[in-house]
């Protein structure tokens, strides 16, 4: 198909909501970029560079993949990056709400870049970010929710109390 796309997020962690989004638009896109945010409205837990090791572990499978850093607006990286279509993730209709806003505005800014929505995967639907970071907090179990391939290092973390 020969287009590029991008799925930003701030990924902190990367859940396997994440990785089903990704993985099938790495699927549906000649090349993927998993553009990790610096998101002035959030403080995330982990460090960028530990949610970009997060995710490049995760994802390492998929040949078509970057994971790279991001901060600032989402339309100058996808303008300097040539990206046809932001990718974003929906769980429910709560979400698109904001997600559409943003995607007018992104259009407005930068008319050369579109935006597809990605319905998340039912088993999915109940999951974010914030849930596994509550779930481990309290030491239960956070198989399935995060890819294996960091489910260790998100317990010890909790258990360590040290996310950089």
């Amino acid at each position: 198909m020969g287009k590029t796309a991008i799925c930003p997020g701030t990924y902190d962690p990367l859940t396997e909501g994440h990785r089903d989004v990704i993985t099938r638009c790495s699927g549906v896109f000649s090349k993927v970029i998993v553009a990790v945010s610096t998101n002035t409205k959030k403080k995330p837990l982990y460090s960028i560079e530990r949610r970009m090791d997060f995710a490049r572990r995760s994802l390492s499978h998929l040949k078509n993949i970057e994971v790279i850093p991001f901060k600032g607006l989402l339309v100058d990286l996808a303008r300097t990056r040539k990206v046809d279509v932001i990718v974003k993730g929906l769980r429910a209709i709560s979400d698109f709400e904001n997600e559409f806003q943003m995607a007018q505005i992104n259009k407005k800014l930068f008319p050369g870049v579109e935006t597809m929505f990605l319905v998340t995967h039912p088993g999915y639907a109940y999951l974010s970010s914030s849930a596994v970071k509550e779930v481990a907090n309290f030491g239960g179990c956070i198989t399935g929710l995060v890819p294996g391939e960091i489910e260790k290092d998100i317990v010890e973390s909790f258990k360590n109390n040290k996310f950089d």
